[in-house]
């Protein structure tokens, strides 16, 4: 169940090579710079990265496990940067999967080729300045007018939203109110550079200094009626759906980041003298290394597991309940084992991993964000409980 086919593992192996060669010699510097290399992204595109869970008709390449695939490409890309994963992860998952699963096909046509390409980015606006895990307390309103949508709000922590390639950002907006009372929350495609549509200065962030993050705000913000995705009301249930996927894709990414810490730890520790021989042979190092290369197989083999049961889902094999609970769990151990991991590494090489010439302080800036984007730790452990029947 869990063993990759030799085609997953060639993909693999073409990914590290492109992340070693075209990311590791530049990636130390985009990170001082706090620079985002649009001009990586069409190179991303050319392998094909983007497209992997779209159909040849929109310029994709997707085949049966099609997820695990996308995986294991932002786990390789990762293992070098965190941040150039996460454009992978983020593009994908938040920017292409939304109009893809719900779009019609005229919305498919119109963005697809591009974002597959890698001459686009999309974004995914989903959390504001008041509404993050609790998601359903949107305050962004958008209201019909003649054949036009006008949006008014603001959005918070948005990826790619800003790059000078980004081409659309998708945002959930309340559009009326439903029986019951509660808001009748809607997702509405909104083209970059449409009037009233504002982006913000880069954040000043802790880590993934190469990634593009941005506050969105709209302001009397007009685009035309058939840019609603999907059904009208149906933008909460959508984008949730969205989440589930996007937590694999961040358990991958954590993966990535453990793997990359447990690899330079266990290289250190067998080159760095001290009294004489390396410190490697010391049970205080080789332990908690030892430690650290348990939870890496853990955090990889639930992630493919979810990774596996999400490509069994789109077979019809399995239910999205299993998927949901697989993305939780992979998603909270897989993330909360790469800060664990951070912390070993820093531990190991001691003086140096507080030094920025190494990349366990990128890393160890890059780690903590896992545990909060996608749905924080807690609000995992919450649909765990509630996948094993436990009230809510």
């Amino acid at each position: 169940m869990f063993e990759l086919s030799s085609d997953h593992e060639d993909f693999r192996q073409a990914v590290r090579d492109f992340a070693e060669q075209e990311v590791a010699p530049h990636v130390a510097q985009w990170d001082r710079d706090s620079y985002f290399p649009s001009e990586l992204v069409p190179k991303m595109g050319e392998m094909g990265l983007f497209g992997i869970v779209v159909p040849e008709e929109y310029g994709g390449t997707r085949e049966e496990g099609a997820f695990t695939y996308l995986c294991l490409a932002i786990e390789e890309l990762g293992r070098v940067d965190q941040s150039i994963g996460i454009t992978l992860s983020a593009g994908v998952g938040l920017g292409i999967n939304p109009i893809l699963t719900f779009g019609d096909h005229a919305q498919k046509e119109r963005f697809l080729p591009d974002l597959v390409a890698g001459r686009a980015l999309a974004g995914f606006g989903l959390t504001e300045p008041e509404a993050g895990s609790d998601a359903g307390a949107t305050k962004t309103r958008a209201r019909l007018e003649g054949d036009q949508w006008v949006v008014d709000g603001a959005k918070a922590f948005i990826t790619n939203s800003g790059t000078d390639i980004t081409s659309v950002v998708t945002v959930t907006a309340r559009t009326g109110q439903r029986e019951d009372g509660r808001p009748e929350i809607s997702a509405i495609m909104i083209p970059a550079g449409t009037p009233g549509f504002t982006v913000e200065p880069p954040y000043r962030k802790l880590g993934w200094h190469i990634s593009d993050t941005h506050g969105l705000t709209f302001e009397n913000c007009r685009v035309p009626e058939e840019n609603l995705l999907g059904a009208r009301g149906h933008g909460f249930r959508q984008f949730l759906a969205t989440l589930d996927d996007g937590r694999i894709a961040i358990a991958a990414l954590a993966v990535g980041m453990a793997q990359a810490m447990l690899e330079q730890s266990t290289e250190y520790a067998k080159t760095r003298i001290a009294f004489g021989r390396p410190i490697g042979v010391n049970q205080g190092v080789s332990f908690p290394i030892a430690d650290l290369a348990v939870s890496v197989e853990a955090a990889r083999l639930l992630t493919y597991k979810a990774a596996w049961l999400k490509d069994e889902l789109e077979a019809g094999r399995r239910t999205s309940a299993e998927v949901k609970n697989a993305a939780a769990m992979a998603k909270l151990y897989a993330t909360e084992a790469a800060v664990s991991a951070t912390r070993t590494a820093a531990q190991v090489f001691g003086g140096n991993g507080f030094m920025e010439e190494y990349p366990i302080a990128r890393f160890y800036r890059d780690a903590k964000i896992l545990e909060v984007g996608e749905g924080t730790s807690e609000v995992q452990r919450m649909l765990i409980g509630r996948g094993l029947g436990l009230p809510s």
